[in-house]
């Protein structure tokens, strides 16, 4: 069995990690989730007042741990699953480009709900901090990653698994 790089994405609180863990059971696959690893390494230093810079320094260095790590994973034939984020297109290109260099099968996952779902279920998740908890988003980091958000052409979606929209 060839192991695939399976990649989720879409906005902030759409589900892609609970879609990731559903995922991962039925693949049988090893999930990698960027805001675990963020609250695991970085959350107790995290300032009260999140800059730009300290943030963007933390993701990339976590991003190439989770990329280092993965590819030893692949490389005993087990299928991962990316739960990064990938916000923007450059992103999203970027994980392309890698697999495409390496000849390693790839499927995205395209997860979305309408804002006022995912606002209240950010707001509700902070609350409840259960399973798919790793950090406290407020309303001003959720605001901040929507600027940053750019959803994906009908063309970036050819070929994606797109999960049933939740309302």
């Amino acid at each position: 069995m060839t192991a695939v790089l399976h990649v989720t994405f879409g906005p902030s609180g759409a589900g892609k990690t609970s879609y990731a863990q559903t995922l991962a059971k039925r693949e049988r696959a090893v999930i990698f989730n960027l805001d675990e690893w963020m609250a695991r390494l970085f959350g107790p230093d995290m300032p009260e007042k999140i800059e730009y810079d300290w943030m963007v320094d933390r993701v990339g260095r976590c991003e190439a741990q989770i990329w280092s790590v993965a590819a030893g994973v692949i490389a005993t034939g087990t299928s991962v699953i990316l739960d990064i984020g990938l916000l923007r297109k450059a992103d999203r290109d970027r994980v392309r480009q890698i697999a495409a260099a390496v000849e390693l099968p790839l499927q995205f996952h395209y997860v979305d709900a309408p804002q006022e779902v995912r606002r209240a279920r950010v707001s509700e998740r902070n609350v409840i901090r259960g399973e798919t908890f790793a950090i406290d988003v407020t309303p001003e980091m959720f605001d901040f990653v929507e600027g940053v958000w750019e959803a994906p052409t009908p063309e970036e979606l050819e070929g994606a698994v797109i999960a049933p929209l939740e309302r």
